[in-house]
């Protein structure tokens, strides 16, 4: 069936598709939103952005970690079980669960435990298969006793589009609603995206950048010896890909370590630096000729230090989240 596909792509916030079958086109309203696209575009940015959704879901999540606690649940169980949920809401999202497993199991009230040991191990649950998520995030399985109010909120909270959770603010929003010991310290503990990039520019992407594209750079070297090259494996076409693949281990032998990470913010975005980079070196070398290099950078990037357990595996999760969400957004498969 033939049809027309309106996806938005707005800054700071969630991508959203827009179809119409071909047969529509005759009806008014469809062809005024047509129109739209031309004359008014601003028509189809999101009312909500990705920082309105990812403060919804932290309060969501903070009034279900105060229920648990009050139940008795000790603080450690309730971060960790919903750092878990929070993640099975994403993976669902971007299509890592099948068929919004989890949000159908929370749902009708039923302990989500044995699917947890299904992402750990990976396998079937019930008639679903369900991939191994690698990380150590389902190392540990301990899922408290849920109550109706519990089992509201966190459907509530999956009916949100966790596809579009900003991890940049995500992980401090987390800690401060699920941790009391950090409520009242987090204008201590925060720092804001716009600060780390301060931080991240001339100390990630500027120098690696020059190594890149500046004078005497990869991009230089690849250039001058594919203009000597006379058709593809000869050996200045090998020598633009030695150059080419140089840089490439540059990037995936980079390493950046946040001494005191707390949440990962700065992580995520050192490991966003680093990946825009490689995409913008593949980019520009294909459009020299040589072959695509993928998947160079990555977790394997970034490293924290941080004295707080729960903290730390929030800061697992950010940078987690972040690598699949740049991952969906340039078109790369997981």
């Amino acid at each position: 069936r033939l049809r027309i596909e309106i996806h938005t792509h707005f800054t700071g916030t969630p991508s959203e598709r827009h179809a119409f079958a071909l047969e529509e086109i005759t009806r008014p309203e469809v062809q005024q939103r047509l129109r739209a696209l031309w004359e008014n575009p601003e028509s189809f940015k999101p009312r909500r952005s990705n920082r309105d959704i990812t403060e919804e879901a932290a309060k969501t999540f903070a009034g279900t970690a105060d229920r648990l606690r009050a139940a008795g649940v000790s603080a450690a169980e309730v971060s960790h079980f919903l750092t878990q949920c929070l993640f099975c809401f994403f993976a669902e999202d971007v299509g890592l669960l099948p068929s919004r497993l989890f949000e159908r199991l929370v749902g009708v009230a039923i302990q989500p435990g044995q699917m947890f040991e299904s992402m750990r191990d990976g396998g079937l649950f019930g008639v679903d298969a369900v991939p191994w998520f690698n990380g150590g995030l389902f190392k540990t399985i301990a899922v408290p006793e849920l109550t109706v109010a519990d089992v509201a909120a966190l459907k509530a909270a999956s009916a949100l589009n966790w596809s579009a959770i900003d991890p940049s603010i995500f992980g401090t929003l987390f800690e401060r609603g699920l941790d009391p010991a950090v409520r009242a310290a987090l204008g201590a503990n925060y720092t804001d995206p716009a600060t780390i990039q301060r931080l991240v520019e001339p100390v990630v992407q500027r120098p690696l950048l020059a190594e890149w594209s500046g004078p005497g750079g990869a991009k230089e070297r690849i250039a001058t010896a594919m203009a000597r090259s006379k058709r593809h494996g000869d050996k200045a076409w090998r020598d633009a890909q030695a150059a080419f693949v140089g840089f490439l281990e540059r990037l995936r032998g980079f390493r950046v370590l946040d001494a005191a990470c707390g949440s990962g913010n700065f992580l995520y975005l050192a490991l966003k630096a680093l990946k825009d980079i490689e995409h913008l070196a593949n980019h520009e070398a294909e459009a020299l000729g040589l072959e695509r290099q993928h998947d160079v950078t990555g977790p394997h990037n970034v490293l924290g230090i941080e004295l707080n357990e729960y903290a730390a595996e929030l800061a697992r999760v950010t940078v987690w989240i972040g690598e699949l969400q740049w991952r969906i957004q340039r078109g790369y498969g997981f």
